[in-house]
């Protein structure tokens, strides 16, 4: 048995790209072996061939791997001033903006930002950097298929356009995920790209000391070129932004001067 759990982590980092010997071991092959189980898998070898060649399977696989807190169009109403506000204006004297969405968790930000912003401007013209600090993340962002739950705030047109329906899950269209690069980066530790038109951090900052916070706030300004717009989530107003060269330009929204 432990022979045959190696050789199932070895093939689904292959094929997913997710590193199942970085979860607690016990923990794991506990919760993996209570699923095969209920779908009357006799062992880890069977089960791994029907994730191999059963989307469903595979699928259902990916969502019980990752504890998804992250939903489309989160809080809607933030989502429709970037798009009614924010990116019109960002976009009246450029026609491509550097955009970056940090601590991008499974993806459903990054997409989100892209699908709105495709109703502006030519796909062709979005290029998205997206990070995470945990790789399995990452892996399964790339991967693109998510819950009904994680949909509940997705108006229909953007469903039927953007999404392509598998059972009970929805795959990301691939000419949206190819608008987007993912990759690991650790948001205390690493250093800031620079000349971003566009920061979006939501929904992080939160676990986040004050000092760890005042030193990100000056990280993301640092990272902004002038006119240049950091996006915080619903429980992280900044309360004094001119200390980090913002000014507010709508709830949540800053303005870097």
């Amino acid at each position: 048995m432990p022979q045959e759990y190696e050789e199932f982590i070895r093939n689904i980092k292959v094929l997913t790209g997710i590193d199942l010997s970085l979860y607690k071991e016990g923990q794991m092959k506990r919760r993996l072996t209570s699923l095969y189980e209920k779908r009357g898998y006799q062992s880890f070898r069977e089960y791994f061939k029907d994730i191999q060649s059963n989307s469903k399977v595979l699928n259902e696989f990916l969502d019980r791997m990752t504890i998804n807190v992250s939903e489309f169009y989160r809080n809607a109403k933030r989502w429709e001033v970037l798009e009614k506000k924010v990116l019109p204006s960002l976009l009246a004297s450029k026609k491509k903006l550097k955009i970056w969405s940090a601590a991008c968790s499974t993806g459903e930000e990054p997409y989100t930002i892209a699908m709105i912003l495709s109703n502006l401007v030519p796909l062709s013209q979005i290029e998205i950097l997206a990070t995470d600090l945990d790789e399995n993340v990452i892996a399964r962002a790339k991967i693109g298929v998510y819950p009904e739950r994680s949909l509940n705030e997705v108006p229909d047109d953007i469903k039927n356009k953007h999404f392509k329906k598998e059972d009970d899950f929805y795959r990301v269209e691939d000419e949206i995920k190819r608008t987007v690069t993912f990759k690991k980066h650790n948001l205390l530790a690493d250093r800031f790209e620079q000349g971003f038109d566009l920061v979006v951090c939501r929904n992080v900052l939160i676990y986040f000391t004050e000092d760890a916070k005042c030193l990100l706030y000056d990280k993301f300004s640092a990272s902004l070129k002038s006119g240049g717009v950091f996006f915080v989530g619903s429980t992280e107003q900044i309360f004094n932004p001119g200390k980090y060269e913002f000014e507010t330009i709508d709830t949540f929204f800053y303005k870097k001067k």
